[in-house]
């Protein structure tokens, strides 16, 4: 199932092999399983192919690129330049953007061939990608389960080998969950570290974009290539980008692996938590030293993303009006229904006795314009059911009244999330964790009870809070059959630690 890493895709190439078949490859990939799978929204295999000419004589002529030879998926929240960005979201069905993402160019500038546009769950909010307009995607290891989200398709994309990497955006765990559920690596860069300019926004505080591979030495020649300051997004990072494949030659002896209690306790499924044992078991017999930490304010994460998190949206969300950009219902549709509206109410006001006339009038009165309905309608039309619960939770923690008792209290909670992480590291390199729960779950088994769904993040989203790094590396299988992932947790600009734990896992 696995397709070929990058670096292995790049040896191949100064071999000899065709790019070009390589690329047809991935092409053949999407069309036998995408019906089933459901992964790839739209892919562009003529527009491919003739890229792939180009690099080859690049590649001959030794002007290639660092990362000509791979092969991509976008997740569908990345801006392409000519590209339908519709972020599996009805209100942007038809929008086609005319500029790319900062890490989009930065992928063209170093020859990477961007095949296909994948599915995930309506601007990004989800962990199962069952959220789209183009329907659910389905695991590749067991068409009845699900991908994760809300990267779902970034992640299934590589691990079924529609392609060799894939990027995706992190907001609460979008990258790491389901690269768990998958079996691939998922790397969820610091804040800042990676320009989110061209990056649909869901909530500005906690988005990050990263690279889904099939190995860490490949996440981390993506993160090499996607990270670094950019002028067009004020919160990306001044810092200089290290070298990132120097962490790959690491040996575990010396490494201090943080085990906080709060993340091995009631709720973890008892074969995840046996087979990070076994794992930690191995780096202690390398050499590496295992610090008991505690990360106190772990249980009141989840319930602070979902008030901050959501506060964005709501605010994010407001600009898709039917106005601008996206999605508008229908104006001349509103414009007679508002007339049959006031002329029932006027027929009614001529047969209305007194004590009905004041009723009456105040319907009159409260009769939407034309522009006010405008906006109800194409916000009802465009956005799905998820989006809808997470814009009035939102708009209800910033609402007069409820200001200070949610979304304030949340950002104090959130600094204080975040103090932990920085104690915890002063005794530790990484600590490392479950990625999820459980494995992939059933689809639509969680479609129902909102709360269970979230909680299949309760892992991740800490990370998302503090602004931390971490990545989700695959550590085996399931009795179920699915896969496995385990998390490592770095301090803000520290990936070096989390890709040295991450290669050392990867090579035991």
């Amino acid at each position: 199932m696995k397709s070929r890493s990058i670096v292995q895709t790049r040896q191949q190439l100064l071999a000899g092999e065709s790019l070009k078949e390589i690329v047809s490859h991935y092409i053949s990939q999407i069309d036998q399983k995408n019906a089933e799978l459901n992964i790839s929204v739209v892919h562009y295999p003529e527009e491919s192919i003739a890229r792939a000419e180009q690099i080859e004589k690049k590649i001959t002529s030794g002007k290639a690129g660092t990362l000509a030879g791979s092969v991509f998926g976008i997740k569908d929240v990345l801006n392409e330049k000519g590209k339908v960005v519709s972020c599996a979201s009805n209100m942007l069905r038809n929008f086609k953007s005319v500029y790319n993402a900062t890490a989009i160019q930065k992928l063209l500038d170093e020859d990477a061939i961007l095949l296909s546009r994948l599915n995930m769950d309506e601007f990004a909010m989800g962990s199962s990608t069952e959220n789209s307009i183009y329907g659910p995607s389905r695991n590749p290891h067991n068409p009845d389960r699900v991908t994760g989200g809300s990267s779902g398709g970034s992640a299934a994309a590589v691990a079924a080998d529609m392609a060799n990497a894939a990027l995706g955006s992190d907001t609460g765990g979008s990258i790491r969950q389901p690269a768990s559920y998958c079996g691939v690596v998922g790397l969820k860069p610091s804040y800042g570290r990676v320009s989110r300019y061209g990056l649909v926004a869901y909530a500005s505080s906690f988005d990050s974009i990263g690279p889904l591979t099939q190995t860490v030495e490949d996440a981390a020649l993506v993160l090499s290539v996607i990270a670094g300051r950019d002028n067009n997004d004020g919160s990306s990072s001044f810092d200089t980008v290290p070298d990132y494949l120097s962490a790959l030659n690491a040996t575990a002896k010396g490494l201090r692996i943080g085990v906080p209690k709060e993340y091995f306790s009631e709720g973890l499924d008892p074969e995840i938590h046996q087979q990070i044992l076994d794992r930690l078991k191995q780096f202690e017999s390398d050499g590496a030293t295992l610090v008991p930490v505690s990360l106190p304010h772990t249980p009141y994460a989840i319930a602070t993303y979902y008030i901050l998190a959501t506060a964005e949206a709501s605010s994010n969300l407001a600009r898709y009006d039917g106005v601008r950009f996206g999605h508008r219902a229908d104006q001349k549709k509103i414009r007679e229904e508002l007339k049959v509206e006031e002329k029932v109410l006027r027929d009614e006001l001529k047969l209305a006795d007194e004590a009905s006339n004041q009723l009456i009038h105040t319907k009159l009165n409260a009769l939407d314009s034309p522009l006010i309905r405008l906006y109800k309608e194409t916000r009802s039309e465009g956005f799905g059911i998820e989006v809808k619960r997470r814009i009035m939770l939102g708009t209800y923690v910033l609402s007069a009244g409820y200001y200070d008792a949610y979304y304030g209290k949340a950002q104090r909670i959130r600094r204080l999330i975040r103090q932990d992480f920085d104690r915890a590291f002063a005794s530790c390199d990484v600590i490392v964790s479950p990625t999820a729960p459980t494995t992939a779950f059933p689809l639509g088994d969680n479609q129902d009870d909102p709360i269970k769904m979230y909680l299949n993040d309760i892992y991740t989203i800490s990370a998302n809070l503090a602004g931390i790094c971490g990545i989700s590396i695959p550590i085996g299988f399931h009795s179920d059959g699915l896969p496995i992932g385990m998390q490592f947790m770095g301090a803000a600009f520290d990936e070096i630690s989390i890709l040295k734990a991450g290669r050392i896992t990867e090579l035991q």
